[in-house]
C-alpha cells in the first residue's frame, strides 16, 4: 500500500504519473480492479483531485517492485539515473526526494528512456543548470527512425518555435525562432529504418523528435511528431529514443564530474 496527500488540484492520472511510478505502470489495471482509493472511496475511472485529498494505491508485491529506474551514480551533489520509458521525470524526482533533497536539472519526455541527472543540493542544481546553458554537457542519444538517411553523417540546423498551448514545437529553415543544431551518425540501416547516434549541440524542447521528423525521418513510435502508419507497422506506441550518454564538463565544485561518462544500459535490438 502507498498513501499520498494531494498538494494541488489535478487529476488522478496526472497525480499518479508524477508521484507513484509503480502505480503509473499499471494505472488502468488498478482502476479496473478498484485498487485505488480517493478519500476512502474506490476509484474506477480517472477523476479530479483537490488539494488535501488522500490517494491510496493497493499494489501487489510484483507491482511494487517495478521502480522504473536504476541509479547509475550518486554522491552528495548529484544522482544519475537510467530511466525506463513510460516514467515521468517528476515521479522519478518525487521518488528520489524521499528521505533527502533532490532537484531537477534537465528533463526527459515520459516515453524517452535513458540517462537523466538530478542535483542533491540547490548549489549543485545552479551549477549544473549553468553548465547546460553554457553547453558544457555532452548529450548523446540513440534514435530508431523510419527510412534511410540521405547521408551517413550530418550536422543539421533549423529554427524552432514553441506552441505552448498544444505542447509541441514547429520547425523552419529560417528565422524567426530559436536556432537548433542536431548532429546524427548512422550506426546501421536497412531498407525500412535506421539506427542513429544523435548528438545535441543545443537542447530545446522536443528537439530530436521534431528535427528528425522535419528531415522526413521521424522516430518510430513517436505519437506527436511521427507517422501513424509507420507506428502501426512497428506496433510502436512509444518513441524509440534513448538518452544513451551524458558527460558534464563544468568547472568549480563539480569539476570532478569531468572524470565520468554516464551510460544507459538500454539499447535497441539489431
Amino acid at each position: 500500500m502507498k498513501k499520498f496527500l494531494v498538494e494541488e488540484d489535478t487529476t488522478l492520472k496526472r497525480f499518479t504519473d508524477s508521484h507513484c511510478i509503480a502505480a503509473s505502470f499499471c494505472f488502468r489495471a488498478l482502476l479496473k480492479e478498484k485498487q485505488i482509493k480517493v478519500n476512502g472511496n474506490r476509484a474506477s475511472h480517472d477523476l479530479s483531485l483537490k488539494k488535501g485529498d488522500e490517494v491510496v494505491y493497493y499494489l501487489t508485491p510484483a507491482q511494487e517492485k517495478k521502480r522504473g529506474f536504476t541509479v547509475l551514480y550518486e554522491d552528495e551533489n548529484v544522482v544519475v539515473c537510467d530511466k525506463e520509458s513510460g516514467v515521468d521525470w517528476e515521479a522519478l524526482l518525487f521518488s528520489l526526494s524521499e528521505g533527502q533533497p533532490a532537484y531537477p536539472v534537465h528533463r526527459l519526455d515520459r516515453n524517452t528512456e535513458g540517462v537523466i541527472l538530478f542535483a542533491r543540493t540547490k548549489e549543485a542544481q545552479e551549477e549544473l543548470e549553468r553548465a547546460f546553458r553554457e553547453r558544457k554537457v555532452v548529450k548523446i542519444y540513440l534514435a530508431l527512425v523510419f527510412g534511410k538517411m540521405p547521408r551517413a553523417h550530418s550536422v543539421e540546423t533549423a529554427y524552432l518555435k514553441k506552441d505552448e498551448k498544444n505542447c509541441r514545437v514547429y520547425l523552419s529553415d529560417v528565422p524567426p525562432g530559436e536556432e537548433i543544431v542536431t548532429e546524427y551518425e548512422v550506426l546501421r540501416e536497412n531498407d525500412s529504418d535506421s539506427l542513429l547516434k544523435v548528438t545535441l549541440h543545443t537542447g530545446k524542447t522536443h528537439q530530436i523528435r521534431a528535427h528528425l521528423a522535419y528531415l522526413h525521418h521521424p522516430i518510430i513510435g513517436d505519437q506527436k511528431y511521427g507517422d501513424s502508419s509507420v507506428n502501426e507497422k512497428y506496433h510502436a506506441t512509444r518513441q524509440r529514443l534513448i538518452s544513451k550518454e551524458l558527460r558534464v564538463l563544468c568547472e568549480g565544485n563539480l569539476s570532478y564530474l569531468k572524470n565520468f561518462s554516464f551510460f544507459s544500459e538500454k539499447n535497441f535490438e539489431t
